[in-house]
């Protein structure tokens, strides 16, 4: 999901951040407000324009598009950003992605989540044809052999996704679904073990194969 920056612009980013007046989380018993997309849509302009976009269509395929994402994955995956009670790390690593989650409050989690899902995609495309049969084979019947399971058993057939639990693939850059996809075969990001088993098993050539594939799905 998100990628470092330079360190001058992310202290920048939390010094506005720090200075906003973010929501405070619900008290206890009560339940969380409804989002609010206008105060996601000020924290998606003040906080992760720089990396994502203001509309959540990320520039770079360093950093993923955000933009039609379920919003109760994106919230999953700030949470993983942080240390939970009794951890010794996170459970996704990332220093900037963990300064910036720790900031938000749990009502702004939702409402920039929410403002985010809401977006418009603007998809990617798949560019190496050399990788188009292998991709498509992989991500629609896995790799028997090796025990992988078809990408779009969990992820859908057009990568639409299932919301919280398994997000949206489809029109995401190439390169950034490559970096995850070896982040979990390396065991450097650990917030699922069953990605993890499934990246273990591809090589590097599968693993660009489906990546491009799943970039031009639509």
């Amino acid at each position: 999901m998100l990628r470092a920056r330079p360190f001058a612009a992310v202290f920048a980013s939390l010094v506005v951040l720090a200075g906003g007046a973010f929501a405070q989380a619900p008290a206890a018993g009560r339940e969380p407000a409804r989002p609010d997309l206008e105060r996601g849509a000020q924290v998606a302009r003040e906080v992760c324009a720089a990396c994502h976009g203001a509309d959540g269509n990320s520039g770079t395929p360093a950093n993923p598009k955000l933009a039609a994402q379920h919003a109760g994955y994106l919230v999953k995956q700030l949470g993983n950003f942080k240390v939970k009670a009794g951890a010794e790390k996170a459970e996704r690593a990332s220093a900037i992605m963990a300064g910036f989650a720790a900031m938000l409050s749990d009502a702004d989690v939702r409402s920039v989540s929410a403002y985010f899902a809401s977006q418009a995609l603007k998809p990617a495309v798949a560019k190496n044809r050399d990788f188009v049969e292998l991709g498509q084979r992989i991500y629609r019947g896995g790799i028997a052999a090796k025990g992988v399971p078809a990408c779009a058993g969990c992820h859908g057939p057009a990568g639409a996704g299932i919301p919280v639990e398994y997000p949206r693939l489809q029109g995401q850059y190439a390169e950034y679904t490559e970096t995850q996809l070896v982040a979990f075969r390396q065991g450097e990001r650990a917030n699922s073990a069953m990605m993890r088993s499934i990246a273990e098993r591809l090589s590097d050539g599968e693993i660009k194969a489906v990546s491009d594939y799943i970039a031009g799905l639509r």
